[in-house]
């Protein structure tokens, strides 16, 4: 236990790990915040770097299904205007995101009392919103859902809170026959939807 600890502290200062007595690269890396060769390329590209404004390179990684999408799209885009598009679209998603989360509908495993596994929780309110954030949050969410309809709905649910693929997106509504055009139909459902979206909250 104590020898654990010992590792433990040493790594956290900043010692190098060995293996069998040498350095080990892998993880002089990770302690100077470099990603591996094999992080960067599971990002396929899709990662920016920036600084701390004190010589340290940040990586920021663009995993979710969003974020490649319009890391994708701005790459392409060919003027001002058309960027500040796409952030607006991006940016108006992040807020449906947003109000999904904190209006208490994110699935979450609760606690349990096995004494009373068979009892109502009446005081509880099982799906009721617990606080005055929760029902504001809810209600902007709703208005979201209600504007987009229940097929846009279903498309910008899946990748925005369940981070689905745009291709599983797609084949959730169940309007596609192929992989390329449920891929592509939920692309252009997500940023019709993105700029309806954008509309309503005033996001410019």
């Amino acid at each position: 236990m104590h020898g654990a600890t010992m590792t433990r502290n040493i790594r956290r200062t900043g010692v190098r790990a060995t293996v069998k007595g040498k350095a080990n690269p892998d993880y002089s890396a990770a302690v100077v915040g470099i990603p591996t060769t094999e992080r960067l390329a599971k990002s396929s590209g899709h990662y920016t770097v920036g600084d701390d404004k004190q010589g340290t390179r940040i990586y920021q990684f663009h995993d979710a299904t969003v974020d490649r999408l319009y890391s994708r799209l701005t790459r392409r885009a060919g003027s001002r205007a058309a960027e500040e598009q796409l952030r607006s679209e991006y940016l108006a998603l992040q807020r449906y995101k947003h109000h999904w989360h904190h209006s208490g509908l994110e699935v979450s495993v609760g606690s349990v009392d096995l004494n009373r596994i068979f009892a109502p929780d009446s005081p509880g309110m099982t799906g009721m919103p617990k606080t005055e954030r929760q029902a504001h949050h809810r209600q902007q969410y709703r208005d979201a859902r209600d504007l987009l309809g229940w097929k846009p709905h279903i498309v910008v649910e899946n990748v925005m809170c369940a981070e689905t693929s745009l291709e599983v997106a797609g084949w959730a509504i169940g309007s596609f026959t192929s992989r390329t055009s449920a891929r592509d139909g939920a692309e252009s459902i997500l940023r019709e939807s993105a700029r309806k979206l954008a509309k309503m909250w005033g996001i410019s």
